[in-house]
C-alpha cells in the first residue's frame, strides 16, 4: 500500500493480492491497513471517494487479484458536535425514530469549517445522545443540501440506524421533492436515466459528463406551470449527491435559485434566497415491525411565496 497527504486527508492506492481476492470491495478495503470500519467506507464509497481500476463500483463489487483500488480519506474530525438549542419542526417522535421538517439553510451535521448551528448540534441538545458511527453524525441515515427543505429521518437506537440503512442502500424508500425550475416543461412526465459523478474540474460539484459516474435515474412529474418556470414532482430513484438539481439542470430545467447548477443571471429576480427544491414525503418501513409509514413535510413559506409571485404574474398575462 501507498499513501500520500493530500489537502483535508490522505489518498491511499492498494493492491489485491491473490490473498484478499475475492471479498467484497466494502471488506477489502475496512480489513486494509487503511484502518476503518465496514461502515464507514460504505460511506466513502458512496460519496465517491473508493475507485477501482478509476471507475466507481459498488460496495459488493468483489475484488480481483491485480486490482488497482484509490481510496480518497477524508480529514478526521477534530471534534465531536456539541449540543445545541436550536428550533426544530417535529413530524414525528417515538422510542426509535425522530421525523423533522428541516429548515433551508440548517447543515445536517457539523463538519470542518461549521461545527456549530447544525441539526446534529439540535438534535443532541434535545434526545441526546443518539447511536452513530462517526462522532459527528450520530443518528443521520440520509443527508439533505443545506438549502433543501423537508423530510428527515433519524435513528435513536442502533438497530434503527441498521435497518434504516439497509432501506436506503436497498432503495425501498419512497423519496418525493417539489422543485420549481426555471423552464416550462413541455411533457407531462419524464424519466431522466443519466449516470452522475464528481465534475472534472470543480470538485465541489456533480456532473452528467464525469469521468467516473454511477448510475442515477430521477422521475419528473409536472404539477403546474407558469410563465417561465414549473412546479414539478420528482421521484429519485437513486441516491447521488445533488441528483435531482444536476438532472433538472442537465435537461434544460434547473432549479430556481440554484446559485450551483443554475447559471442564474445577477438581473434574475425570484422571491426565494436558495434553491427551490423540498423533500415534500418519505415513505420507510419502521424499523421494529417493518410497518409502512409516510411522512409529509409542508412548505416553507421562502417556497410558497415564490409559488405565489409566480402564480400572480401567470393570472396577470392577458388570456389567448
Amino acid at each position: 500500500m501507498t499513501s500520500e497527504e493530500r489537502t483535508g486527508g490522505r489518498r491511499h492506492v492498494l493492491t489485491v493480492t491473490t490473498e484478499t481476492a475475492g471479498a467484497r470491495l466494502d471488506t477489502f478495503v475496512a480489513e486494509s491497513e487503511v484502518g476503518s470500519s465496514r461502515s464507514q467506507v460504505r460511506h466513502w464509497i458512496d460519496a465517491g471517494r473508493v475507485s477501482v481500476e478509476g471507475r466507481a463500483r459498488k460496495a459488493g463489487y468483489v475484488v480481483r487479484s491485480g486490482d488497482r483500488v484509490e481510496v480518497d480519506v477524508p480529514a478526521v474530525a477534530p471534534t465531536s458536535a456539541e449540543p445545541e438549542e436550536l428550533p426544530l419542526t417535529v413530524l414525528h417522535e417515538d422510542a426509535t425514530l425522530i421525523v423533522i421538517n428541516k429548515a433551508p439553510g440548517m447543515v445536517v451535521h457539523p463538519a470542518p469549517g461549521r461545527w456549530h448551528g447544525t441539526l446534529v448540534n439540535a438534535l443532541l441538545h434535545r434526545w441526546g445522545p443518539l447511536p452513530g458511527h462517526e462522532a459527528s453524525r450520530p443518528g443521520i441515515v440520509h443527508r439533505l443540501d443545506r438549502d433543501t427543505s423537508g423530510v428527515m429521518v433519524i435513528a435513536r437506537t442502533t438497530r434503527a440506524l441498521e435497518h434504516l440503512g439497509r432501506q436506503f442502500a436497498a432503495r425501498t424508500v419512497t423519496k418525493r421533492y417539489l422543485a420549481v425550475v426555471r423552464g416550462v416543461v413541455k411533457a407531462e412526465t419524464m424519466m431522466i436515466d443519466a449516470p452522475i459523478g464528481r465534475h472534472t474540474t470543480e470538485r465541489k460539484k456533480m456532473s452528467t459528463r464525469a469521468r467516473v459516474s454511477r448510475a442515477a435515474v430521477t422521475r419528473i412529474r409536472v404539477l403546474e406551470r407558469f410563465a417561465g418556470a414549473t412546479l414539478v414532482e420528482a421521484a429519485p430513484e437513486t441516491g447521488r449527491t445533488h441528483q435531482i438539481r444536476v438532472h433538472l439542470a442537465a435537461r434544460g430545467y434547473p432549479v430556481v435559485g440554484d446559485a450551483v447548477y443554475g447559471h442564474a443571471r445577477t438581473s434574475e429576480r425570484v422571491a426565494i434566497g436558495r434553491h427551490a427544491l423540498h423533500a415534500a414525503s418519505l415513505g420507510i418501513a419502521h424499523p421494529d415491525d417493518d410497518t409502512a409509514l409516510t411522512f409529509r413535510a409542508d412548505l416553507w413559506p421562502d417556497m410558497l411565496a415564490l409559488l405565489d409571485e409566480l402564480r400572480a404574474a401567470r393570472d396577470r398575462l392577458p388570456s389567448r
